[in-house]
Parts: C-alpha cells; sequence; structure tokens
C-alpha cells in the first residue's frame, strides 16, 4: 500500500497559511508517523523521494553500483531510525544526511584516510559517467534545459571534486536552501556560501556552448 500524503494529512489541502508553515506541518506529519510506525508511510515516501535521492547518491559516489547499494541501506535506515527524525528539520534533508554519511562510511571502509580527505578531496569514484535519472516532477532546470544542455552540465558536474560538487547538486538540482545544505553537511554557512561560489567558478568554463537559458537556474541558485 502507497500512502497517500494528501488523504493522510488533511490540513495539506487547506489551512495551511504558507508554504513554510505547510512543509512545517508535513515534516511533523512524517515524524509522527514514522515513530508510529504508520502503514504505508515508507512506501510513500519511496515513492516520493526515489529518484531525488539516487540522483544525490549517484552525484556523491560517481558510482553506479555502489549507488544503488546505499539506496537500499538509506531506507533501511529510515525505517529503523524513523523515530529519530523530530520533523524540526525537512524530511529531505535528513534523508540526505543520511546518504551522505553512509557514503562516508563505505569510502573510509575501502580507503583509509581522513574525514576531511573523505569529505574534500578526490577518490577514484570522482570521474565522468553518464547516467538519466527519470523524475515525475522537473526541476526548474529540466524545464528550461533540452537534453543535450542536461547531459553536458550532468557531465561537468561530475568533473569536480566532490565537495563543490555536492553543494551545486544540493543547492541547483535538489532546491534545499544555504541552511539546509550546511545542516546536511555539518559545514558553517559560510563555507557552504563558499563551496557554492567556487562550485559556480569552476563548473562556467567547463559549459562553454550551454544555451544561456539552461545555465540560469545555476547563477540563481547562488
Amino acid at each position: 500500500m502507497v500512502m497517500d500524503f494528501a488523504a493522510a494529512t488533511p490540513f495539506f489541502a487547506a489551512g495551511a497559511t504558507s508554504e513554510e508553515e505547510l512543509a512545517r506541518r508535513e515534516s511533523l506529519a512524517v515524524a509522527d508517523g514514522l515513530k508510529r510506525r504508520e502503514a504505508g508511510l515508507l512506501d510513500g515516501l519511496i515513492v516520493r523521494y526515489q529518484h531525488r535521492l539516487m540522483r544525490y547518491l549517484l552525484y556523491l559516489t560517481g558510482n553506479r553500483e555502489m549507488a544503488e547499494d546505499l539506496f537500499q541501506e538509506v531506507w533501511m535506515r529510515v525505517l529503523v531510525r524513523g523515530g529519530q527524525f523530530n520533523g524540526r528539520a525537512r524530511f529531505e534533508t535528513w534523508l540526505f544526511t543520511i546518504a551522505r554519511n553512509l557514503v562516508i562510511d563505505q569510502r573510509r571502509k575501502r580507503t583509509p584516510c581522513s574525514l576531511d580527505e573523505l569529505v574534500e578531496g578526490g577518490s577514484e569514484d570522482d570521474r565522468p559517467m553518464s547516467f538519466e535519472i527519470a523524475d515525475r516532477e522537473p526541476t526548474p532546470f529540466d524545464r528550461v534545459a533540452n537534453l543535450q544542455d542536461r547531459e553536458r552540465i550532468a557531465a561537468a558536474l561530475l568533473t569536480l571534486d566532490t565537495m563543490h560538487r555536492e553543494v551545486l547538486v544540493l543547492r541547483f538540482h535538489e532546491e534545499l536552501s544555504l541552511e539546509e545544505i550546511a545542516k546536511v553537511t555539518r559545514a558553517p554557512l559560510s563555507t557552504v556560501k563558499s563551496r557554492l561560489y567556487r562550485g559556480i567558478a569552476m563548473l562556467k568554463p567547463r559549459l562553454e556552448g550551454a544555451r544561456p537559458e539552461a545555465m540560469s537556474p545555476l547563477l540563481e541558485a547562488v
């Protein structure tokens, strides 16, 4: 059974005074449902976030097989540790934090290096690869970029080091706020801003020839 969020939480239909209030109530509803092991909730969350989670893992690892394995493990963590989600942040912020921690744990097992090196340095997985994640709800970038532009930007992102790539993906593709990115990455807000600006600066020369309208969401992400 797949949970219908709108049907399960009547206040979504009306009564929310703003997008922020709607998001806050939704997060609290998800937190409450996870604590009570509400039937169908996990299925609904997987359906809703599967494309975004897989895209994030692919960009973060650069390795499809690893991303697919971690994808399964992330949802197992959500099932087992769902009671730890308190609803104060958006669910996707918590979800991406779990995914990021698992990526770091996985790399630590394979390579005996420090946490800073895992997060900030390159690795054998930081190499260009081709992938396409179909999503039912296109991002603003998807709506203005053609397939060629999307492939070019995806390839360019994968040439960046993990540290800058991650911030760009969270802001540019997943549309997290800078504050939310700081929570996911456990970095100061000033560091997140610095990585975002520097990442865009490194990306621009790699995107010569891309249409201006395809680049505009990236520039607006700052």
